[in-house]
């Protein structure tokens, strides 16, 4: 059975407004996210599968469609504040989704395969969908999950501080924990973490995710699950979020299961802030002028 992917892009009508507005970052006008399903496609998924927000379908669907049509089977599935809320009373206050998790819970009837799941704007690196695609196809099973690990040093921007789930990991490459560090920067050589008005001191080599995940579909049962819990203890704060991690912390810690922390040192990039898109742009030039990407990806 064949592997899917899954693109978390329900956030991206909020941020950029229109899916019309999409920034192009390749020579053609491709966006990060054509380059992570070019990069799936050659490393062996079958299927993609974009979660949006219904509102934004037309537009998503115009754009993405000529592209992909004839190179991967697409599908669609959209986040809704409602879906799998069961008979709980949604505050009227709310008026966004419930985070990354739920959004890989509304595609519970989509997908019934193995699957990776990915953020749409990030750039992963090749070398990452290569190795995710191994672990799909020969590995994962309802008790062993796994997630891409990245070299901390590989993720920081020039123009900021960032937020990384920084992973703890066991001599069997299992992940024991998540840690959510904020305020992450480069300073005299080291690298920093604030938190309150401490600094912290993070390892160099510290494997982070960047929310590239990999799943048996047993993980839809347990996320629904988790996700009714979760709405009972936090389901009244307007501004609580059902991440992915949440996921993966509770799997480890009742025993359900392991996470195998895959490392790779493919660099990811992408456009925490706006001063980011040029040195993205530079990012992908590069790859190119070495014959990693053709300067038309969908030709």
């Amino acid at each position: 059975m064949q592997p899917t992917l899954l693109i978390l892009a329900a956030g991206m009508a909020s941020r950029y407004g229109s899916m019309k507005q999409i920034q192009g970052f390749g020579p053609s006008g491709e966006t990060i996210m054509d380059y992570s399903i070019y990069d799936a496609i050659r490393a062996g998924f079958t299927k993609v599968v974009f979660i949006i927000r219904k509102d934004f379908a037309d537009n998503f669907k115009a754009i993405m469609e000529p592209k992909l049509k004839g190179k991967i089977a697409i599908d669609y599935v959209y986040q809704d504040l409602h879906s799998f809320t069961g008979d709980f009373a949604v505050p009227s206050e709310r008026t966004k989704p419930w985070g990354t998790a739920h959004a890989v819970l509304c595609a519970k009837d989509a997908v019934k395969e193995p699957f990776a799941v990915i953020n749409a704007d990030d750039f992963y690196g090749r070398d990452a969908f290569e190795k995710a695609y191994t672990f799909l196809t020969r590995e994962v099973n309802e008790k062993l999950y796994c997630i891409i690990g990245y070299e901390l040093a590989k993720t920081l921007s020039d123009n900021g501080t960032v937020s990384r789930g920084v992973c703890q990991v066991d001599a069997n490459d299992n992940l024991v924990s998540i840690a959510e560090r904020t305020k992450i920067y480069e300073e005299n050589g080291k690298i920093t973490y604030e938190e309150g008005d401490k600094k912290f001191e993070v390892p160099w080599d510290s494997k982070v995710s960047m929310n590239f995940w990999g799943f048996d579909s047993s993980v839809f049962a347990y996320t629904e699950k988790i996700f009714h819990e979760f709405l009972k203890e936090q389901g009244t704060n307007p501004k609580a979020e059902f991440f992915i991690p949440i996921i993966g912390d509770k799997l480890i810690k009742e025993g359900k299961g392991n996470i195998k922390v895959i490392p790779t040192d493919a660099k990811w990039f992408g456009v925490t802030y706006k001063e980011d898109a040029p040195g993205v742009q530079a990012s992908l030039n590069a790859l190119i002028e070495k014959g990693d990407y053709p300067t038309n990806l969908w030709k």
